[in-house]
């Protein structure tokens, strides 16, 4: 069976999986969530359709924003945890807790905010084949 042939993902599958946006089948990345070898690296095109991913030079710089926007989402998520957790926590608590996190999910975050970018700005139309 070949690629073409099987059945195609949801949306919010094709987000979680980092699939293309035209087939949703097709990889956006070359490698592993936590290889950081080729952290920041985008395939050029589809592997399965062809849609080339990035429609102008530089195209991915946008997803600064979005990956600024999770890092400060993630920065109050563990301030409220820890105030709901700790009567009193120390301020290295805090400051231990932020930069291990997000060392920790910063593969995630580079990822996905470059997924969402493409999905949001991208302008490449779903196509089910």
């Amino acid at each position: 069976m070949s690629n073409i042939d099987k059945e195609v993902p949801g949306l919010t599958s094709a987000l979680i999986g980092c699939k293309c946006p035209r087939c949703r089948r097709g990889g956006l990345f070359p490698v592993p969530v936590y290889s950081f070898l080729k952290l920041t690296v985008v395939n050029k095109q589809c592997a399965v359709c062809g849609e080339e991913f990035a429609p102008e030079p530089d195209f991915f710089y946008g997803a600064m924003y979005i990956s600024y926007a999770l890092s400060v989402a993630l920065f109050i998520s563990i301030m409220v945890a820890l105030n709901v957790l700790f009567e009193d926590p120390a301020l290295m608590l805090y400051i231990g807790s932020v930069v291990v996190f997000n060392v920790l999910l910063l593969p995630l975050m580079l990822r996905y905010s470059k997924v969402l970018y493409l999905y949001g700005v991208g302008r490449i139309k779903f196509r089910g084949y």
